[in-house]
């Protein structure tokens, strides 16, 4: 089997990015991962990978400038992974955690998927956050599969009304069953769309969209290999879910989704863009500042990124 090769960028320099990278690294390098790994990031972040495990080396982008804004140091190391992705010199992404706002400040859509999207020149990008098989950490004990897509990502909560049509809702669910079956092996995945509004409307009482999008979604589903189930309301759907009923949720919102998915899933959840030429993981947390440089930081979360970057880049 050919060892993948996986561009792993080192994120927001302020925060622990860095950190967990390295020591995500020599975890999972340590455990008998077999992949080539480079690492890229500003040269600041140089000294945090002076011990990078065999197989594995440092890249500094933007020649190392010396008080690199730290949106653009993040943004151009996004920007040199996907260049090598998209040139056939990796088969993987895995990103650290980078702050929004730096990096739309810095001139760049605000968050990973979102750029690395417009970089693919794909609209049909999704946010697909797991918690996956038990295989994925040696010694993990066996758990159903938690998969959670996102039909909008990083907008106001006000404007997901408005945007979560059924085109929206039909064409999310496809590219997921489709990345369940290609990437996972689910012949036939069951997938539920996660309803809008309290009680999936109640018939209409406490909002409409469950009675007049969902419905002309799922009727545009009906070819699909998937079963596909809903509208279901958000307090039960994540319960059925996580208890083996269905094999993924589609969420209506960020929120929703996110909330339920890292309660059950924190610490060891991945963020996965699917629809993308290449496969991209990253952890389910942020840059978490107040602890940056402590030492402290958990890699639990970017282990599990580069171990499910690695199986999904193998098959």
């Amino acid at each position: 089997m050919t060892v993948p090769r996986i561009v792993v960028t080192a994120g927001d320099p302020r925060g622990i990015g860095p950190e967990v990278a390295a020591k995500a690294l020599a975890e999972t390098v340590d455990e008998g991962l077999v992949c080539s790994v480079r690492v890229v990031g500003p040269a600041e972040c140089g000294p945090a990978f002076a011990a990078l495990p065999r197989g594995c080396e440092f890249e500094a982008v933007a020649d190392g400038a010396a008080g690199l804004d730290p949106g653009l140091a993040a943004g151009l190391a996004v920007e040199r992974a996907a260049s090598l992705a998209a040139a056939g010199e990796a088969e993987a992404v895995v990103t650290a955690p980078l702050e929004k706002l730096a990096l739309a400040r810095a001139g760049y859509p605000p968050g990973h998927t979102e750029m690395l999207a417009e970089y693919a020149g794909t609209r049909s990008a999704g946010m697909l956050m797991c918690a996956d098989e038990p295989g994925l950490r040696p010694g993990a004990p066996a758990v159903s599969p938690k998969r959670v897509l996102l039909a909008t990502t990083h907008v106001p909560l006000a404007r997901v009304p408005s945007l979560l049509t059924a085109d929206l809702l039909a064409s999310k669910t496809r590219l997921l069953s489709a990345a369940l079956r290609r990437d996972w092996g689910l012949n036939s995945p069951r997938i539920a769309l996660c309803a809008l509004n309290p009680h999936a409307g109640d018939g209409g009482l406490f909002g409409s969209a469950e009675q007049r999008v969902y419905p002309e979604a799922l009727d545009a589903l009906a070819d699909d290999p998937a079963a596909v189930a809903g509208p279901v309301p958000a307090d039960t759907v994540f319960a059925r879910a996580f208890s083996g009923e269905f094999d993924a949720v589609v969420a209506p919102y960020h929120d929703v989704g996110m909330a339920a998915f890292k309660t059950a899933s924190f610490r060891r959840g991945v963020n996965v863009t699917i629809g993308l030429p290449f496969v991209r993981t990253s952890p389910d947390h942020g840059t978490a500042f107040e602890i940056a440089g402590a030492g402290a930081a958990d890699p639990s979360s970017m282990a599990e990124a580069l171990r499910l970057a690695v199986r999904l880049a193998s098959r």
